[in-house]
């Protein structure tokens, strides 16, 4: 379906914010910009979700897609991008996925298609442990929820139920083994009953890149 002039407009906005930034505007933000209320930029995307140029996750989710007018724009492929936002969980606790936004420090804009699982979620690293891996001090690890890993992945794991590191995980007959990837750190062993996978680290975000206050 035909766009009209001003939802024409707001699509080109939107389309240069997200390639720009790498995420959409809140609505605040584009309403500010337009110079109109929340409730005519909530119309908006409504209008062009209908119109089959827009996609989003769930009815409230800030995480759209954009998607080409017609065949003319498919040439220019990844300029309609693709960002999603994950949370960055302040505290891992037993029983993820836990996502009450007030647990969150923030959320983190990552490239959909590189990451396209669901509830994924970022810690951030504390030290160099991991170092070896390239993962490095004040980086986030992206993690997909799971209560299980398979010998030699790269885990979160919560330990004694209180405190989460990130580590190579090897299971034995009688124990687990939570290997560094620093040689100045020494391999730790628990009993099966004092650990808890919650989730396979499935990518690194540098520092703080990316990183949006959910303002």
């Amino acid at each position: 379906m035909e766009l009209t002039s001003r939802q024409k407009r707001f699509y080109d906005y939107l389309a240069d914010r997200i390639n720009e930034e790498g995420r959409a505007p809140s609505l605040r933000e584009a309403a500010a910009d337009f110079g109109v209320s929340h409730n005519a930029v909530a119309q908006l995307i409504g209008q062009l979700e209908k119109k089959g140029v827009l996609e989003r996750e769930g009815h409230y989710s800030r995480t759209i897609r954009l998607l080409p007018e017609g065949e003319s724009q498919q040439e220019q492929g990844d300029a309609f991008i693709r960002g999603r936002e994950l949370p960055i969980i302040g505290q891992v606790t037993a029983g993820l996925p836990m996502y009450a936004q007030q647990e969150w420090e923030g959320t983190v804009v990552v490239d959909s298609q590189l990451f396209p699982g669901d509830n994924l979620f970022c810690l951030r690293i504390k030290g160099d442990s991991m170092r070896d891996a390239g993962i490095f001090n004040a980086d986030l690890v992206i993690c997909e929820p799971r209560q299980y890993a398979e010998n030699g992945e790269i885990v979160a794991v919560l330990v004694q139920g209180e405190e989460a590191t990130v580590k190579r995980f090897y299971l034995h007959s009688d124990h687990i083994e939570l290997r560094p990837e620093n040689e100045n750190y020494q391999v730790m062993r628990y009993p099966f009953s004092e650990l808890l996978v919650q989730g396979k680290v499935v990518g690194v975000v540098r520092g703080d890149n990316g990183v949006f206050d959910g303002r």
